[in-house]
């Protein structure tokens, strides 16, 4: 018995079935954190040096006798926190002048490493809180000009 079916198509050559993939194109790339040029090793490091050269004030001090002038030495701890607070973070210009007065409280003032809160204390807690704070002013005021005149 003969069956009847449709006849075949015509033979076509054989294409194989090409898929289509997205093209994939490389977003231009911007740093998601841009860092600020003032971010350096230096910020991160100047509390710690600050403390290193107030115990080398100290030393310096204390080995030509020179602590009996305590408005002199104020005033070179007073510089030191300064240039500290000018370099570090501004949050930690206060910790940069604590530390200060630790070393002229203790070395200078009390000669035997004894920390008090006296009137010269109070006072001198406060020139050195000064400064740090107006270092830590200066810094940010310098940051705003260069970063408006950058933007």
């Amino acid at each position: 018995m003969t069956t009847l079916h449709r006849p075949a198509p015509p033979l076509r050559p054989y294409r194989p079935h090409t898929t289509q993939f997205p093209q994939v194109r490389p977003q231009a790339t911007q740093p998601s954190h841009r860092v600020p040029p003032d971010r350096t090793l230096a910020r991160d490091l100047a509390l710690p040096l600050g403390a290193v050269g107030a115990a080398l004030l100290v030393t310096a001090l204390l080995l030509t006798g020179a602590t009996a002038h305590t408005s002199a030495v104020l005033a070179l701890f007073a510089l030191l926190t300064l240039a500290v607070a000018l370099r570090t973070r501004p949050a930690l210009a206060p910790v940069a002048a604590l530390a200060s007065w630790m070393f002229y409280d203790g070395f200078v003032l009390h000669q035997h490493s004894e920390l008090a809160f006296h009137a010269p204390d109070r006072t001198s807690l406060l020139i050195l809180l000064l400064a740090a704070a107006t270092g830590a002013g200066c810094a940010a005021a310098v940051r705003a000009v260069r970063r408006r005149s950058a933007g």
